[in-house]
């Protein structure tokens, strides 16, 4: 089995090759939505949370606005989050692995795949574009403003960087069919490697 890392800056269009990926019927497993899944309404992270930054949670779960106001800015507050945050999301995807022990290639699907470490998969492919691209379409965005972006950018390794630790390079900023095209091309890469 290849455990193959997926990351990107904000907006270089992770989500959509993910998506492409898992069409392709491999195993994705979405760092973001585990997030959301242990801030829930139920969800495992929710105590800590609000014992960590009260009243940030309520009836639905963590009011993601109220702890984005909680750590906004604060590199303290935004650890404290992720020691509560990252143990629970590496539980959830060595459980994923578990469950596709089978598979030959499982994508992990982590925005900040390097600055968090990132040993527990064996190959990464960084989806880059365009700054102008990646800016347009973050601002497109209904929940974003330019401080915001900035912010946002200053927390995440620069695209150049990324671009030259990964194994592979997926160019976003191109068509949706050329960007398919890559995608298939590294599956059947990485498919027939881990079969060997």
């Amino acid at each position: 089995m290849i455990r193959l890392g997926l990351t990107g800056s904000i907006g270089m269009g992770k989500s959509t090759v993910a998506a492409m990926f898992a069409q392709q019927g491999v195993p994705v497993f979405d760092a973001d939505a585990q997030v959301h899944a242990l801030q829930a309404p139920g969800g495992a992270a929710v105590a800590a949370i609000e014992r960590e930054f009260p009243g940030t949670t309520g009836a639905m779960g963590v009011d993601r606005a109220a702890l984005g106001n909680a750590v906004f800015g604060d590199d303290d507050a935004m650890k404290r989050l992720e020691a509560i945050i990252h143990p629970a999301i590496a539980r959830a995807r060595e459980a994923f692995a578990n469950r596709h022990a089978d598979a030959t290639l499982l994508l992990f699907d982590v925005p900040l795949l390097f600055e968090t470490g990132g040993s527990y998969v064996d190959k990464v492919a960084v989806v880059s574009a365009p700054a102008e691209v990646q800016r347009e379409r973050v601002l497109a965005r209904p929940d974003m403003n330019e401080a915001r972006f900035e912010a946002i950018m200053a927390r995440q390794m620069p695209d150049a960087e990324k671009r030259a630790r990964a194994d592979f390079v997926i160019d976003t900023g191109t068509s949706l069919d050329a960007t398919q095209g890559q995608v298939r091309r590294l599956i059947a890469c990485l498919s027939a490697a881990g079969a060997r």
